[in-house]
């Protein structure tokens, strides 16, 4: 697009998740319509979109349909097929491209990119047998993690190994990657923007703590020294001008920590909103769903100043297992409430999450509490 999209231009969503309901949210008041393509009905994204294709991803039709509604297309979960990325942006721009999809979507590809381009990472081995699987143990030791190539998110596909015995049991490992575990003092993350003539602008760095392999708290800013904040923010930038990305991204990291120790390494790429960048919605100037929205437009990036330290809660589905949570309880202590319009609660399922404003640390200490009353 050589002109910024005028209002009133359709932006096409691929997913229909929480992270798309944001960004449409969030793009309405910049003057945008938005329409989403998922194949599942009732998804969450479709009850604040202008229109909705529903219908599998390989579906000729509604790829036709899809492409003529839309002015631009983006997407909020990476897994969208590549080819079908590759197929739309003949017919419309989007943004990014299916290049960004073709590294990202693949563990090893994304570790041979990173490694290609020298970003600093965890040691991995490629591994598509039981051979690879015990050679690969051989080389890098554990503890270490087996994870599958693709369609790995919030810890699934993943299988932690503390010794070469646990191997024993799994069968026989295709399309994998070993990654060695690595000791870290902190998760940190890096949520930033890019447009398409290579403007960047880069958000406070987060600090996350995970629990079974999903997000649990977000803390912004870090509490990390402001030599490692550069430097993580100094290599999320980097990463997005190799991939020549456009639009929001984050980039996971490990601090490594330690005494005079400011080493990270890169942990995950997500070329899209990011879970750890909720908190921008509600602490920052500019929120990351706003942020996509100007990018993938073609509008100035926003000021990214964050004017209120905060920490997300994410609300899973375990916080329903005794009916219908008693808002009132976070509510009534200050806290921010967003809904993602999930009709069916299970464990382990993202159903919304909260924010916290103003003194961190005593936001963080009342986010466990929180969640028990919340579950009463």
């Amino acid at each position: 697009m050589s002109k910024p999209l005028p209002p009133g231009s359709t932006i096409g969503l691929l997913g229909g998740g929480q992270l798309g309901r944001m960004i449409a949210l969030e793009g309405r008041s910049l003057g945008y319509r938005f329409v989403c393509w998922d194949p599942v009905a009732g998804a969450p994204s479709a009850a604040v979109c202008d229109d909705a294709v529903t219908a599998p991803f390989d579906d000729p039709a509604a790829k036709t349909r899809f492409a003529e509604l839309c002015d631009v297309i983006t997407f909020e979960w990476e897994n969208v097929p590549a080819e079908l990325v590759e197929q739309l942006q003949t017919k419309c721009p989007v943004r990014p491209d299916a290049s960004v999809l073709a590294v990202v979507q693949d563990r090893l590809i994304q570790r041979q990119f990173l490694s290609k381009h020298g970003f600093p990472q965890t040691e991995y081995r490629s591994v598509d047998s039981r051979a690879r699987l015990e050679d690969a143990l051989k080389s890098i030791g554990t503890p270490s993690i087996l994870k599958t190539r693709r369609h790995g998110y919030d810890g699934k596909g993943q299988t932690p190994l503390r010794s070469a015995q646990d191997a024993a049991a799994l069968p026989d490992a295709l399309h994998h990657i070993l990654e060695k575990r690595v000791s870290f003092v902190k998760e940190i993350s890096v949520v930033l923007a890019r447009t398409e003539d290579g403007k960047t602008a880069t958000f406070p760095v987060a600090e996350n703590v995970h629990r079974n392999g999903i997000l649990h708290t977000t803390l912004a800013p870090a509490r990390v020294p402001a030599s490692v904040e550069r430097q993580a923010a100094l290599l999320a930038v980097s990463i997005a001008n190799e991939l020549e990305h456009v639009g929001v991204m984050a980039v996971e990291m490990f601090w490594l920590g330690g005494e005079g120790n400011d080493q990270v390494l890169v942990n995950e790429i997500a070329p899209r909103v990011h879970n750890s960048g909720h908190y921008t919605w509600g602490a920052c100037r500019t929120s990351q769903f706003e942020q996509h929205v100007r990018a993938v437009a073609g509008l100035p990036l926003g000021d990214v100043t964050q004017h209120t330290p905060a920490v997300m809660i994410n609300l899973l589905g375990d916080v329903w297992a005794k009916g219908e949570p008693d808002w009132s309880a976070a509510l009534s202590r200050g806290a921010k409430l967003y809904l993602y319009g999930k009709e069916q609660a299970k464990p382990g399922r993202k159903m919304g999450h909260l924010l916290l404003l103003g003194d961190a640390e005593r936001s963080l200490a009342q986010a466990d509490e929180l969640l028990r009353l919340l579950a009463r």
